[in-house]
């Protein structure tokens, strides 16, 4: 299973719904277990991330926090808040979708999974793929309209 596809389906849930485009799905034992869209504007909250809603549905099904094993598949690279709760949940690997200029903490301009300072360390896969790229370019463009 093409898991970044499954993430891409999230991020278009929450392009339907006016939301920026980013998906989440959290992968054990090869199966999905989690899945989730941003929705900011929908619950009005900032920390309605995809990220830190894929992490807490699959905190409450496996009823645990400690998400070891675990592989984050995500369609935009994490800001500072979904990385420090992607190390917090000990999720052993991250696949990004495509990177994040702006406020990206996985490597483009901050690297919170990777940092010396912190004894949590994450394994990030970088797989830019194209359409998670501009599925979000797309959305910004249509929006400054």
């Amino acid at each position: 299973m093409d898991f970044m596809k499954e993430a891409l389906m999230e991020a278009r849930k929450a392009l339907m719904l006016d939301e920026v485009p980013v998906g989440a799905i959290i992968v054990k034992d090869n199966k999905i277990i989690s899945r989730a869209h941003n929705l900011r504007e929908t619950l009005n909250s900032p920390l309605a991330h995809a990220e830190v809603l894929a992490i807490k549905d699959a905190s409450e099904k496996l009823n645990s926090w400690r998400l070891t094993g675990c592989k984050l598949y995500v369609t935009l690279e994490p800001c500072i808040m979904c990385a420090g709760a992607i190390a917090q949940a000990r999720i052993s690997e991250v696949y990004i979708g495509t990177i994040d200029p702006a406020a990206g903490a996985c490597g483009s301009i901050l690297n919170i999974l990777q940092n010396d300072n912190l004894n949590l360390h994450t394994k990030t896969h970088w797989l830019y793929n194209e359409e998670c790229s501009q599925l979000l370019k797309d959305f910004f463009k249509w929006k400054r309209k």
